[in-house]
């Protein structure tokens, strides 16, 4: 058996949840893609390589490798989920104004086809349905650098404010 290491830095990430208190979401938002605040552990850990804001509409990129595949040679489906998860909610996120947040209530994630190192890196667009005062939708599709479908997806996010228990 050949071992394989990949090692995982992060910053704090208390040092971004701190900060999002006192902006808007698309400020949040394109502060963290602009490298201003740290970005989420989660994005390190799963290989995100790039990231693009805009009001109700969130881009990720993502570079599989070895380390996220399951025991069938084919990269998981959490890998696949993540990212939908991630640019869906973040989508949401970036129409919310100061003092807001969000819970992912549902996730709903159709993969149409298998995901492999060979694939490359691959592009997850998330974008708003609706954007209500205590619910939001979302719609992701994930492609690759064709633009060839892989997954797709729909979230529902829960609107939090500041003045919650």
């Amino acid at each position: 058996m050949t071992q394989r290491s990949r090692l995982v830095e992060w910053e704090d990430p208390l040092i971004g949840a701190q900060a999002a208190l006192t902006l808007s979401g698309l400020d949040y938002l394109q502060k963290v893609a602009s490298g201003e605040l740290p970005g989420a552990p989660i994005a390190r850990l799963m290989n995100f390589t790039g990231f693009e804001v805009d009001s109700g509409r969130v881009v990720f990129r993502a570079l599989p490798d070895e380390s996220v595949y399951n025991p069938i040679g084919l990269v998981h489906g959490g890998f696949t989920s993540t990212l939908l998860d991630s640019a869906m909610a973040c989508a949401v996120h970036s129409t919310l104004p100061v003092g807001s947040g969000y819970t992912t209530l549902e996730l709903k994630v159709h993969m149409v086809r298998p995901i492999t190192v060979a694939t490359g890196e691959v592009t997850c667009t998330g974008t708003v349905i609706h954007a209500g005062r205590r619910v939001a939708t979302a719609e992701g599709r994930l492609t690759d650098a064709s633009g060839k479908l892989y997954a797709h997806g729909t979230t529902t996010c829960m609107i939090l404010s500041q003045e919650r228990d």
